[in-house]
């Protein structure tokens, strides 16, 4: 039975973003995107955070150590000991009016993330994917807003969000070589400024979406059918992911707005646990 969700002694965020789960630290990384921060919760509750100096949209670990993150210039490394970043693979430096937005990892270590228009100019970002040899793929054009990224426990679908299509797509996904294909949609979240952003899979299949403007989180079983929804005090619900020692709990990030609670890091226990996440291998 999913409890309520509680919110987390952690900041206040401006827009928190991309949870995502370090089983190696037992700590949750996010990001807060238009402040440039990655923040770091540890299992004793203590609290870590560095500027990146730059609009900040996803976080993942690296596997030879340290972070990589996805920013307004592109991919870049992230030092924790020294707060330093280094640029990997830069994206769209024709276009400094879009910026990065979500991302994560496949089981072979592929980063993916999308980009968008800092005013959600429609079609105006792109999907790629960041291989370990550090090149850069582009993978879908004409997106508005990119955001939420997934696989299925088999590793035979991918889900991907464009926020203002009002949709969950899935993608044919070859975990070989982590091409996609056979865009279609999967469910269709909101209307108007009710939008689905971030989302996770659980072990079972479902699909978690954090629905913006809704106040809430909805899973869908691997049909597309919703099957729980949570609310949350916040309306503009950004993203969420599964973590603790058993994989047990689902955090999710939300921005300043309306609500009594907008902007603060909530966490329940859904009854389900999630997949593992992954580093990047470059």
């Amino acid at each position: 039975m999913t409890t309520q969700p509680a919110r987390v002694q952690a900041p206040l965020a401006e827009l928190g973003e991309g949870p995502v789960w370090l089983a190696a630290e037992q700590a949750l990384y996010w990001v807060d995107i238009p402040a440039g921060l990655v923040h770091r919760l540890a299992a004793d509750g203590s609290l870590t955070n560095w500027n990146v100096g730059q609009p900040v949209g996803a976080v993942v670990p690296r596997a030879g150590g340290g972070l990589v993150v996805a920013v307004r210039d592109g991919f870049m490394a992230l030092d924790p000991a020294t707060g330093a970043v280094t640029m990997l693979a830069a994206v769209e430096q024709d276009r400094p009016e879009n910026r990065m937005n979500d991302g994560a990892c496949d089981r072979a270590g592929r980063f993916y993330a999308g980009t968008m228009a800092d005013d959600e100019r429609p079609g105006a970002g792109t999907l790629y994917r960041l291989d370990p040899d550090l090149t850069v793929t582009t993978l879908v054009t004409g997106v508005s807003v990119s955001n939420g990224i997934g696989w299925s426990p088999d590793e035979r679908l991918m889900y991907y969000i464009d926020s203002l299509t009002h949709q969950v797509d899935v993608f044919d996904y070859d975990p070989a070589t982590g091409a996609i294909d056979g865009r279609r949609r999967f469910a269709t979240v909101g209307e108007g400024d009710v939008v689905p952003d971030g989302l996770t899979v659980d072990s079972d299949g479902g699909v978690w979406v954090a629905v913006w403007g809704g106040s809430a989180v909805l899973r869908h079983d691997p049909d597309g059918r919703v099957r729980e929804t949570l609310k949350l005090p916040a309306e503009r619900v950004s993203s969420c992911e599964f973590g603790g020692p058993g994989l047990d709990r689902l955090y999710i990030t939300t921005a300043a707005g309306p609500g009594e609670q907008a902007g603060a890091l909530f966490v329940c226990e859904p009854g389900v646990t999630g997949q593992p996440g992954h580093p990047f291998r470059g």
